[in-house]
């Protein structure tokens, strides 16, 4: 988004006033303002102007582009999806509300956040505890594993899903083993023998099974499965050499990242290790120039890095190295139910955190024409516009009796960055004419007259009349 759009940036400022221990008298001198002007920023009163934020830049060691992003909306986007939890229904919490407690306590909103994530899963929890008391002989399984993947995921988030380190680290793999993308496989095969002792095999699906990659440590070979395409095992051979090559590099960025639980710590270690092999199939100058040349065109991509659709959109959202950044892209795939398996939310959108994606959004229509592109000018009920190009994915085949599990992806961008994809040509960036309107889910979209509808907003009641039926499910009382 522009940074005229994110200008009201008083509550980021007077934190980081506060955390360098300044008084406003001292921040205000060293930005050559008044310290009543700096006031009113603080207070949201007056907007951090381009000039003044440039002067923040040239004053303290920040980072321009991450300054002027919303951290406070995406908190508040949240914060509001937690708010809609029925348990909340007798509180009226207004929207500016909302807005600045995400604004004033952003630390203590995703402590909120969390103690609710906390709440679903134990509820989840005991609910599949009473059906296995109920029925002892149907296995329930216990969804204990999802904290961790959020908290994953949040970290990838606060890096904008960029590691420049790793990004280094498969620059230099290209170099050393000298690899050609026409001939990938040979170069990471005999890379991994030569240097590291470890031969590949591509083994048989009746002895692989589900198993996709396997490493052999007791003959020192990595065994892939027959059922992977060309992508597939140039990836997976990626991933063991960055678990071969580069395992300290990974533990010390885990340690970083200071979650709170191994299970977290295993899942972002395996994340480092599949962003290193993606950094390694699409290397960052060549995959971004060409991005840029082909206006984004996501299926030559495709054909020409010989990597898979959905790999060439998760690379996407990853190019965003300072003094060379593409488009910030936000990525989200699902299944045929719509539940949610993978998410980033770059460019400014917003996803739904506990339960599924609008219904109104373009990636369910690719479940309709699979394998074919499909594209949407989507307009949020903040007013926020994004351009979604949405594909089902290619399936791992499993043979005749395997099962396909049928996924879809959706990437895209806030539409201002439309002219610099192929897919915005047919649009009108700055009108409604063929947008659609979608929200984040059901319990805090504000669209009272949607159709669609599963729930019914935060701080509305239904609307109950046994002699009236309309196309919605249920009617909406307004406030």
């Amino acid at each position: 988004m522009s940074v005229e759009k994110k200008a009201m940036l008083g509550h980021k400022v007077r934190r980081y006033r506060q955390e360098q221990n300044l008084s406003q008298t001292e921040m205000a001198e060293m930005l050559e303002i008044s310290p009543s002007y700096l006031n009113l920023i603080e207070h949201n009163q007056r907007p951090v102007t381009v000039p003044l934020l440039f002067r923040l830049g040239q004053v303290f060691p920040i980072d321009l582009r991450e300054f002027a992003q919303d951290d406070a909306a995406a908190l508040a986007a949240g914060l509001r999806e937690v708010l809609s939890d029925p348990l909340f229904e007798g509180l009226k919490v207004r929207e500016q509300e909302i807005r600045e407690v995400a604004e004033i306590s952003p630390t203590a909103t995703q402590a909120v956040m969390n103690l609710y994530k906390a709440y679903v899963d134990m509820r989840e929890d005991t609910h599949a505890l009473v059906q296995r008391l109920a029925d002892p002989n149907k296995p329930q399984g216990l969804d204990t594993q999802s904290f961790p993947i959020e908290e994953v995921r949040d970290f990838q988030q606060s890096q904008s899903n960029h590691f420049p380190e790793l990004e280094t680290a498969a620059e230099a793999l290209w170099q050393d083993a000298g690899l050609r993308r026409e001939d990938l496989y040979q170069g990471l095969t005999g890379h991994l023998q030569s240097v590291y002792g470890i031969g590949a095999k591509v083994m048989p699906v009746d002895i692989m099974g589900e198993t996709l990659r396997r490493y052999d440590f007791h003959r020192k070979r990595v065994l892939l499965s027959e059922m992977l395409s060309t992508p597939g095992r140039n990836f997976q051979l990626a991933v063991q050499l960055a678990l071969a090559a580069h395992g300290e590099l990974l533990d010390r960025m885990v340690d970083k990242a200071k979650l709170s639980s191994p299970d977290a710590e295993k899942l972002c270690r395996i994340g480092l290790a599949g962003y290193f092999a993606g950094a390694v199939l699409m290397a960052y100058d060549d995959f971004l120039t060409s991005a840029k040349e082909l206006r984004y065109d996501l299926e030559i991509l495709q054909n020409r890095f010989g990597v898979s659709f959905e790999q060439v959109c998760h690379r996407l959202t990853t190019l965003q190295r300072k003094g060379a950044r593409g488009v910030p892209f936000f990525f989200i795939r699902i299944d045929h139910a719509g539940n949610i398996s993978k998410r980033l939310s770059g460019a400014g959108i917003h996803f739904a955190r506990f339960g599924g994606a609008c219904p109104r959004w373009v990636i369910h229509d690719a479940f309709d024409g699979p394998g074919n592109i499909h594209t949407q000018q989507a307009c949020m009920p903040d007013g926020s516009a994004f351009l979604s190009v949405a594909r089902t994915v290619d399936p791992i085949l499993g043979g005749h009796r395997g099962r396909r599990p049928r996924l879809a992806v959706a990437v895209g961008c806030d539409m201002s960055q439309a002219k610099h994809l192929v897919y915005g040509d047919a649009m009108d960036p700055k009108g409604k004419r063929g947008a659609t309107d979608v929200g984040v889910s059901c319990r805090v979209c504000e669209r009272l007259d949607c159709s669609q509808r599963a729930h019914p907003p935060l701080n509305h009641r239904l609307r109950l009349d046994e002699n009236v039926r309309r196309i919605a499910p249920f009617a909406i009382a307004p406030n």
